[in-house]
């Protein structure tokens, strides 16, 4: 793809490295989770050489996926508090589902939306890391009710996680000129008017 040398940079290198680590690790967990959770998905254990190392790789991986989310969260904390703008801008989501972001609330480097998801992939996350140490009984030989409850709350979080990213993933697909921020950094100076005004003057100081 041939790129205007006028296009904003949206995100560092070693900002997208660090989501697609994220990412592609979410995808192992979210095939090898699932081929535990029913014996309907007992067949996507052989992407992992079987059932037993399905059973070992899966949270090793969910370790590497905690440590990558943790350095994303350091990274765009202070980027994903709500403002005011954000709850007006939430407000009216429902004229951006029909089509219309014309007359949204001016944003900065995130909106209200992303903002929202943002928080709510941290609660899962640490519901699942949580609950993940419980169950590992490897490492950690805990009271067997425990465990039980563990299997549940993980079970859920991962499920609403699972439903977090494709929304997220829908969205980027979905809004026209997203994707590119993540495969190449940038994004061309319309998009950025059009859907993160108050970024746009940040980073081009107008």
């Amino acid at each position: 793809m041939i790129r205007d040398p006028k296009d904003l940079k949206r995100y560092e290198p070693s900002e997208r490295a660090n989501h697609w680590a994220v990412g592609i690790s979410f995808i192992l967990l979210a095939l090898s989770g699932l081929a535990l959770f029913h014996p309907a998905f007992f067949p996507l254990t052989q992407l992992f050489g079987g059932p037993v190392w399905n059973r070992i790789l899966h949270p090793y991986v969910g370790v590497f996926m905690a440590l990558a989310f943790l350095v994303m969260v350091l990274r765009f904390w202070r980027l994903n508090v709500i403002t005011k703008a954000d709850k007006a801008w939430l407000s009216k989501v429902g004229s951006m589902i029909d089509g219309d972001d014309h007359n949204m609330p001016e944003q900065g480097k995130y909106n209200g939306g992303q903002k929202v998801l943002f928080w709510a992939l941290v609660v899962c996350m640490l519901l699942m890391i949580v609950s993940g140490l419980v169950m590992w009984r490897s490492w950690f030989n805990l009271d067997v009710t425990l465990v039980r409850i563990a299997v549940v709350v993980h079970s859920a979080a991962g499920a609403l996680m699972i439903g977090l990213i494709m929304v997220h993933v829908y969205a980027a697909i979905w809004v026209r000129g997203t994707l590119r921020a993540m495969w190449y950094g940038t994004v061309t100076r319309a998009w950025a008017k059009q859907h993160h005004r108050g970024w746009y003057r940040q980073v081009t100081r107008k």
